[in-house]
């Protein structure tokens, strides 16, 4: 049985192989993930569908038996950015904002006992630095708290700094020592909880994967001495 992942929200390259045409424009479903079935009974796991809620694609035609679809109201998976040509980069209009947050990610994550700098570098990846930041799924400010996270960790306003940071500190440190590895509770801030618990590990969902590499590297490489 052929098994064929991939995700999400920006222009993709499919997995094994396989290549999107630039120039389909994906409907993306926030937080669904769809399992389709060919004649042959290969699956495809995608959450790239159209309004009908048919695989994007001519690729993909072939797969129209749906079999499940799976929402996880705590997913935030969507593109993550380079702003701009390294690592480092952060859109011009949020340069200024590089080190404006340190006091609080650094009140915040010694609350927690965490390092600053891996604070910094979820911030660097999830917003840019933006505090008006809001994704496609939902997920707003530095953190990228999505709405049942914020009401979990009793937030008012995710856009301010002081708040959003607060809760975005204690939830990863939750996922810390839930998943006891970095790597999966930074999968579990960004694709769910459940997501890394159904397929035990970084879930097959190609923005997730992505994301977990980027935050480690800008934490190891950008802000390895804290803030």
């Amino acid at each position: 049985m052929n098994i064929i992942n991939f995700s999400s929200c920006r222009q993709l390259a499919g997995i094994l192989g396989l290549v999107l045409a630039t120039s389909l424009t994906p409907t993306c479903w926030a937080g669904k993930v769809y399992t389709f079935r060919d004649a042959e009974g290969n699956i495809l796991f995608t959450n790239m569908v159209n309004t009908q809620e048919k695989p994007q694609g001519l690729d993909f035609k072939r797969y129209q038996t749906l079999e499940k679809v799976t929402y996880y109201k705590d997913s935030n998976i969507h593109g993550y950015q380079d702003w701009g040509n390294d690592e480092s980069a952060v859109l011009p209009s949020y340069s200024h904002n590089r080190n404006a947050y340190d006091g609080i990610i650094h009140r915040f994550a010694s609350s927690e006992g965490m390092d600053s700098g891996l604070v910094k570098a979820v911030i660097h990846t999830e917003s840019g630095f933006n505090p008006r930041a809001k994704s496609i799924p939902g997920a707003l400010g530095l953190m990228q708290l999505m709405p049942s996270t914020a009401r979990r960790y009793h937030v008012s306003d995710a856009f301010d700094p002081v708040q959003n940071i607060r809760a975005g500190v204690i939830h990863l440190h939750y996922l810390i020592n839930r998943f006891k590895s970095l790597e999966l509770a930074l999968a579990a801030y960004n694709a769910g909880e459940k997501n890394v618990e159904k397929y035990g590990g970084i879930p097959p969902f190609a923005e997730t994967r992505d994301y977990v590499k980027r935050v480690l590297n800008r934490y190891h490489h950008l802000y390895a001495q804290g803030v």
